[in-house]
């Protein structure tokens, strides 16, 4: 049975992997055995020695994902440095913070560019590339906590995972035919930097640990299971799941 989640000679393509949930996430792959293109805005640095100390390839490919212009060349460089793409990691992400009523466009478009738009163009390009070379592969996406609730002063971001959630449904809807599975992976709260004002706020850390069953924020290693289970062939039964990651959050 282990055998099954073996990512041995897999390519990932993971992005938002230069730190926190992204960056543990290709950690996992790669002991998983997956060669890993990371893709990002910042440096990837970190990341990569920890992928080649696993013993995996690792290649950096920088990008702005605010700008779908990208995407095309994104998975042409990650095709041409590890042969090919077997599994996508839909993570990077952004949050901005306003009261609804001062909310502003530009907040919106941002949020929504990175959040979702490129997540469903770069997920296309993605699997055009499986579909041309008649390989089955995967695509998960990460969610949120909010792709369930509605939350506060966070409209876009809100908005944004809500409809990752959704996309995800479509996308296995459409492509489980093809041998593409898609899914999601929902973290609860986290240790990550688009967490740091709610940590940073006594009262609301608070509040939120209360709520969490574990009794604590997540630790980006937490997600490494979830993502390489999603990853393998163990998974090769699941579409259209979103799976909460959540130290029990919603069941309470």
């Amino acid at each position: 049975m282990a055998a099954s989640f073996s990512l041995a000679g897999k390519a990932a393509l993971v992005t938002g992997a230069n730190t926190g949930l992204g960056q543990a996430i290709a950690v996992a792959l790669a002991e998983a055995g997956a060669d890993i293109a990371a893709v990002g805005r910042s440096s990837a640095a970190d990341t990569g020695k920890l992928v080649e100390a696993a013993g995996r390839r690792f290649v950096e490919i920088k990008a702005d994902l605010g700008d779908v212009s990208v995407v095309d060349g994104v998975v042409d460089d990650a095709v041409a440095a590890l042969g090919g793409v077997d599994i996508l990691v839909n993570n990077a992400g952004i949050i901005r913070r306003n009261d609804a009523l001062a909310f502003t466009e530009d907040d919106w478009d941002q949020v929504m560019n990175v959040n979702l738009k490129s997540v469903f163009f770069l997920s296309q390009a993605v699997a055009r590339h499986m579909v041309d070379k008649g390989k089955p592969g995967k695509i998960i996406n990460i969610a949120s906590m909010l792709s369930y609730q509605g939350g506060i002063r966070v409209a876009s971001y809100t908005a944004s995972k809500s409809g990752v959630a959704g996309l995800t449904r479509l996308l296995a809807n459409e492509w489980a035919g093809k041998g593409i599975n898609v899914n999601a992976i929902a973290p609860g709260y986290f240790v990550t930097n688009n967490t740091q004002a709610l940590r940073a706020d006594e009262k609301r850390n608070t509040e939120i640990l209360g709520r969490i069953p574990a009794g604590r924020w997540g630790a980006p290693e937490d997600l490494g299971g979830a993502a390489v289970f999603l990853s393998s062939s163990a998974a090769d039964y699941v579409h259209g799941t979103v799976l909460a990651v959540d130290g029990g959050w919603l069941a309470r």
